[in-house]
């Protein structure tokens, strides 16, 4: 061992601006370096569980012409290649990130998109140092590619017109980040790679500017990871990927070891669902040369150890429950022991704090679940359950369990819907909704959208529900019976009417409206404009009432009370102050 441990380098970007190319690429080195001065065995690339090693050797070769001959000091660079659906904010070590550095791959065409956003968002909150791949420069009209050339020959030897559409995107680009808070510099005009981000052009398909792009990595990992780097003795520790079902193996879990080492037969404490658990490790497993990780298969090459930073599989008894993005302790004695379930206790009790009332949350991993917690936080949602794991039909219940309608909301941030919870939200009475998505920021919008209809439904729920002042005028002529009950015609002048409401003369209660009808239709309620019959009980026409009168339509007082919270329109407004002072000169507290 050198006492120093390979930088772990985490990929992101927006979906289609070259994640996937550029590790493609980054994997070809490998075949690249064969033909020279390394064979495969000697130091070639290889390929772990999610993650792809580019030892020093290649980098040293590759890039020795652009870091003015000093050299890589690391073993080589671990690039994580999680699967598509874990974001980066779910994979953490020790509170930290778990990628000691990032390359943000930004379509320059295209510019910043959400995820790129999203992407920056996280790594601000995980301080951790990142690197901006300009990529697909080879979509920009008349750019001349070449494979495998430095960029700065690139740059030197394309037309004036090419760098002039060129500078164009990149401006663009410095724009876009500035919005964000980041000063973005060409790598090769940088002074200070601590106040500005380095932004490399790069063609990820054509494999142009790539060794610039890996060059300016490593500068940056060697001169600011030094401590994080050299960290390598004392325990291991691993954060886990992915728990998988494997054929003769059984239940196994992915890692990324990022500290010390991992044996056969050593003890690990995990995180379970149900806390703190240990377990030995049985079988240690990589994958057999560059066979793809995420399809090897049953071509696992046994080993007996494996030091940080490598991606690795274990097999051992009792993973049930093993939460993913938590961490993996190694134990060698009673008292690490002790001390490694207090902290893997700690980790599964989740540090979000919970409400009595407010919405449901769920996540594949505990980092992806505190940080949607964060952000709901951020902006005042309360939250009354978080658990990790798909969404369940528990849940659904759970949700519509929420006094608040608007809280009767599940959000899943990279997490699934069984279809048994998708039919309980169909048969739902209580309206819940679903909010499933990789991105945090889009779950929040969806929120904000999906508040703003449902408080309109329920608003106008609570409308029907309430019963509104109105005022109406018996039309001349429609006197249709004239007592028991008496019926007539009435043209409604303000607010509306409700089968059950007292009517008001000059401040005297003289009779309830029993039914109303528009030609041969019964209707519960008119509003303002409307034309209709009202049969009336205890008047008379001619006596009590006569055609031509205005008289007012009273309201409960319970529903005054309602009424004062609730948006009505001026006219309505208008009766319901006539109808309060009416009432207050008998009883001084009514409707209040």
């Amino acid at each position: 061992m050198s006492g120093r441990r390979q930088p772990i380098v985490a990929v992101l970007g927006h979906v289609d601006h070259g994640k996937t190319s550029l590790l493609d690429h980054v994997r070809s080195l490998g075949e690249q370096g064969r033909s020279s001065v390394m064979d495969r065995e000697a130091g070639g690339i290889t390929q772990h569980i999610g993650a792809t090693e580019v030892p020093s050797g290649i980098l040293n070769e590759l890039c020795g012409p652009l870091l003015g001959g000093k050299m890589f000091e690391s073993p080589g660079l671990l690039f994580i290649d999680t699967p598509g659906h874990h974001s980066f904010s779910s994979l953490r070590a020790r509170g930290g990130s778990l990628a000691d550095i990032a390359i943000l791959i930004v379509d320059v065409m295209e510019g910043c998109r959400p995820q790129t956003r999203e992407s920056l968002r996280i790594l601000k909150q995980s301080k951790t140092p990142f690197v901006i791949a300009a990529n697909k420069v080879d979509r920009i009209y008349g750019w001349n590619c070449e494979e495998g050339r430095s960029m700065a020959i690139s740059m030197r030897e394309q037309t004036k017109e090419v760098l002039g559409l060129f500078e164009q995107r990149y401006w663009d680009l410095v724009g876009e980040f500035a919005e964000d808070g980041f000063n973005l510099e060409r790598y090769d005009r940088i002074k200070d790679f601590t106040k500005e981000i380095a932004l490399v052009p790069v063609s990820a398909r054509e494999g142009e500017g790539i060794q610039d792009l890996l060059a300016v990595v490593i500068g940056l990992a060697e001169r600011y990871l030094e401590d994080q780097l050299t960290d390598v003795d004392g325990s291991g520790e691993a954060t886990v990927l992915e728990m998988k079902e494997e054929r003769g193996l059984g239940k196994t879990l992915d890692l990324i070891l990022h500290r010390g080492a991992i044996r056969k037969g050593d003890e690990i404490v995990l995180v379970s669902d149900k806390g703190g658990i240990s377990t030995r490790v049985k079988g240690l497993f990589s994958p057999r040369g560059m066979s793809e990780m995420r399809d090897a298969g049953d071509r696992w090459d046994d080993t007996e150890s494996v030091f940080a930073a490598a991606g690795v599989k274990i097999s051992a008894p009792s993973l049930e429950g093993v939460l993913v993005g938590t961490t993996l302790r190694v134990v060698g004695s009673d008292e690490e022991r002790e001390a490694a379930l207090r902290e893997a206790n700690a980790e599964a009790n989740l540090a979000i704090d919970l409400d009595e009332e407010g919405v449901c949350i769920k996540s594949d991993t505990v980092g992806g679940l505190e940080a949607l917690a964060k952000e709901l936080r951020g902006i005042g949602v309360p939250i009354r359950e978080a658990s990790i794991g798909k969404v369940s039909r528990r849940d659904v219940r759970s949700a519509e369990a929420s006094s608040d309608p608007l809280h009767r909301i599940i959000m899943a941030f990279s997490t699934d819907i069984l279809g048994e919870a998708e039919e309980e939200i169909e048969v739902s009475e209580a309206g819940v909704k679903h909010i499933g998505s990789d991105i945090i920021y889009r779950i929040l919008e969806e929120h904000d959208e999906w508040v703003e209809i449902r408080k309109s439904e329920l608003e106008e729920e609570r409308r029907e529900l309430v019963v509104y002042p109105g005022r109406v005028m018996l039309l001349p002529d429609h006197t249709f019976r004239v007592s028991k009950p008496a019926v007539v015609g009435v043209r409604v002048l303000a607010g509306r009417i409700h089968i059950g409401q007292g009517l008001l003369k000059e401040g005297r209660r003289i009779g309830r409206i029993k039914s109303i009808r528009s030609g041969q239709e019964s209707m519960k309620e008119a509003k303002q404009g409307a034309e209709v019959a009202i049969s009336v009980d205890g008047v008379t026409v001619g006596r009590q009432i006569d055609e031509g009168d205005v008289l007012l339509v009273d309201i409960p007082e319970s529903h005054a009370r309602k009424l004062r919270k609730m948006e009505m329109s001026q006219v309505e407004r208008e009766v319901y102050e006539e109808l309060l002072e009416l009432h207050r000169k008998d009883d001084h507290f009514w409707g209040r």
